[in-house]
Parts: structure tokens; sequence; C-alpha cells
């Protein structure tokens, strides 16, 4: 039987993650390894720092003191009996959609998982009210299945958006451009020292036709592959034309 590793960065506990488990169960046997405690916008963050505390739960069920990229680490070098033949983190309140991947500790999860050579996906709900988690946990099952047959590029992970409510299909996506205005709101403590929330707004008029966040307002699943590789290989030639100059060393 084909064994999913499961984890995400909402922490062992979370509705979303149970859902999601039970959900695969249907397609392999499923070990769960995730953070203790929340870990939301870590990204993929590791700890180098502080060492990792592990406890299990039950045969399947291991709660780590770390970042969700610690969890997949430790699960496929230390926890699980063999190497996985899947990945997938989730279901995640609330969307990662546009530049939100590059702080979704959900998605940098996935992204662990396909760094060391595992087929991995990442699963969202592209909402954080009245959570209902059935679609995306359905979608998931069918996902995962089709990865175990058919397999992902070495190096790819496919990051999962699922509407609220009504699915009226499944579109293949790119990224968003960043179409959010970060906002920082100063405020101060009883001892009148000043503290800071970080937040934002997201400017819908300017959404993309052909991106994650297209997908979701027409009420469509998104997948967006995502790779592991980020060098941006056309800029390789245009700076090419740089060495030139930046050959001369100081003092020359």
């Amino acid at each position: 039987m084909k064994q999913i590793l499961v984890t995400n960065d909402d922490g062992i506990h979370a509705p979303g993650l149970k859902c999601l488990e039970e959900s695969l169960a249907t397609v392999g046997e499923v070990m769960v390894v995730a953070p203790d405690k929340e870990m939301s916008a870590s990204s993929q963050a590791i700890s180098t720092h502080t060492p990792l505390r592990v406890r299990q739960l039950d045969e399947r069920h291991y709660a780590v003191s770390g970042t969700p990229a610690d969890t997949v680490i430790i699960a496929l070098y230390n926890l699980l009996p063999r190497r996985p033949d899947l990945v997938v983190s989730g279901i995640n309140p609330g969307g990662n959609l546009g530049e939100a991947v590059v702080y979704s500790g959900t998605v940098a999860a996935a992204m662990e998982g396909a760094l060391h050579g595992v087929p991995s996906f990442a699963m969202s709900l592209a909402t954080r009210k009245s959570l209902d988690f059935s679609s995306a946990a359905t979608f998931a099952a069918q996902l995962a299945a089709k990865v175990l047959e058919e397999g992902l590029p070495e190096g790819i992970m496919l990051n999962v958006n699922v509407p609220r409510g009504e699915v009226r299909g499944v579109r293949l996506t790119r990224q968003s451009q960043k179409i959010s205005q970060n906002l920082v709101v100063e405020k101060k403590d009883p001892r009148g020292r000043p503290y800071y929330w970080l937040d934002e707004t997201t400017q819908l008029d300017q959404v993309e036709a052909d991106s994650d966040y297209a997908a979701i307002l027409a009420h469509e699943i998104s997948i967006t592959p995502l790779q592991v590789d980020r060098t941006h290989y056309p800029s390789l030639n245009h700076l090419s034309l740089w060495l030139p100059a930046l050959a001369l060393t100081p003092g020359r």
C-alpha cells in the first residue's frame, strides 16, 4: 500500500488536518507528522538554533516542536518506517494565493517534500468563514490518487486552492502577481510603548485572468505547479552581458 505523509502549519489538532487525513486514508496508508502548535506564515524556515522535540501521540501521529519544514525533514529521516510515496500539506483555512506562497508554511511543507524528491502538494480552502473542508478533502483524495499513479516532474509541487461553497470546475493556473497592499497598524500598549500589527488588503479589480485568484473568484479549484529551482533562466543570457564590467576587481 502507498504511504502518504500528511502535515500542515496549523498544528497537530487542526480540523483541516483531520479532514485531510480521513480522506487520504481511502487512497493509502497515512502517517501524520505536524507541528505541535500553529506555525502559520513560517515559510520554509528550519530550526537550527533550538533542539526539536517529538511527541508520539499514537502509532500514526507525531507532534513536532518546530516548523512545517522541520516536520517533513524529521518524518523523512527519523520517524517513518520507509520513504513516503507522497507528501500532502493542509488543509489550510484561508487561501494561499499570489505572493502568499512565499510566506505560507502550508506551501513550504509541500515544497520541502519536493526538495527531497517526494511528490508533494499543498491544500488550502480559500476562506476563513464558515469552514467546511469536505470539498477540499474529497478533491485531495482524487488528486492524491492521480499523483500516485502518474507522479510529478522532479522538483515540482502543486499548490491547490479550493473555493468556498460551490465548486464549478478545476483550472490550472499561474501564481498571481502581487495584488495586495501591505498595511502596518501602529498602536500603543498600556505603558505607552508602540507596537505594530501587519495586515493587508487585496485589490480584486487587478486579478489576472489566468491566475490562481481568478480561478477562486470563478468558484473553480486552482492548481498551480511551483518549482524548487528558483532560477529565472531567461535572465541568465541577459545578465551575462554584465560580466565584463563585473570582472573588474576593486583596486584595478
